[in-house]
């Protein structure tokens, strides 16, 4: 995905601010809106311009920290009437975005930004994968098994064999998510994953994993919803699986399946900033 153009940071940062717009943003709740956003340690309003000083703080930070705060504004959660404000803001952001080829749409009713092509809205692997991935898992091993599936799986996309490449998503996925739990969360980095018993599980499967990371609130109820279709699709490695259900995935079911692959990577650079503070506090 394109980086964002310093010009387009600017316009961003005048629609999110909105002076004496029905949206108007003050300082502290522009401090609040980057909290919420996932932005880890984020600047403190120094009580210059609100536009000025969202622009650059949005110049400094990187694109994921960017797309993140962007989606936020475009949330039902930020606005007391929910879908109605956010759609407004949305529209609005759009405007902005499209000049770059982006947009943001909805997905199961929140906010994703995505690429957009000449059929409409393009769902590709997340961007910037690898310095995300870092700044998430501290193993650098495991983050380079994580970086090398991803290739693999946009090698296999490329070249039209989606069955594969819908495979290489729901690994990739898998392995993130083990990973985060056993990095993240107080009690299985002690233990462990364990059944209701206490006994060890031996495998942990996808669907577990999935289960654990919403019951946690590390990742959301429509996020666990996708992504158990996601889960079903990497079980086309059985051939079996795939001759009974008839499925012949094409370009856009892989593309429906990035989509909330996406969102899963930002709940958890989400969490890992509420958690990391939690940590430091």
């Amino acid at each position: 995905m394109l980086e964002f153009d310093p010009k387009t940071i600017d316009r961003l940062a005048q629609i999110i601010c909105d002076i004496g717009g029905p949206f108007e943003r003050r300082g502290w709740e522009l401090e609040a809106l980057l909290r919420n956003a996932g932005w880890d340690s984020p600047p403190f309003y120094d009580g210059t311009s609100r536009t000025g000083w969202l622009s650059e703080a949005m110049k400094n930070a990187d694109h994921a920290s960017v797309e993140r705060l962007v989606c936020r504004v475009c949330h039902p959660v930020e606005y007391e009437d929910g879908m109605e404000s956010a759609e407004i803001m949305r529209q609005a952001i759009n405007q902005a975005l499209s000049l770059q080829g982006l947009t943001v749409s909805y997905v199961a009713g929140r906010p994703v930004m995505a690429r957009l092509g000449s059929e409409g809205v393009v769902y590709t692997a997340p961007e910037e994968l690898e310095p995300r991935l870092r700044a998430i898992i501290d193993d650098t091993a495991t983050v380079d098994w994580l970086l090398e599936r991803a290739e693999e799986t946009r090698i296999c996309e490329a070249n039209g064999a989606y069955v594969f490449t819908l495979i290489g998503m729901g690994s990739f996925v898998e392995y993130l998510l083990y990973a985060f739990l056993l990095q993240w969360d107080p009690e299985i980095s002690r233990k462990g994953f364990t059944h209701h018993s206490g006994k060890p599980i031996n495998h942990v499967s996808l669907n577990l994993l999935i289960e654990t990371a919403h019951a946690k609130g590390y990742i959301q109820l429509d996020r666990k919803d996708f992504m158990d279709k996601v889960r079903d699709y990497r079980n086309l490695v059985h051939l079996r699986h795939q001759s009974e259900k008839a499925l012949r995935p094409d370009p856009l079911t892989v593309m429906m399946c990035w989509a909330p692959i996406r969102a899963v990577l930002t709940d958890l650079e989400t969490a890992a900033s509420s958690l990391s503070g939690r940590a430091l506090a």
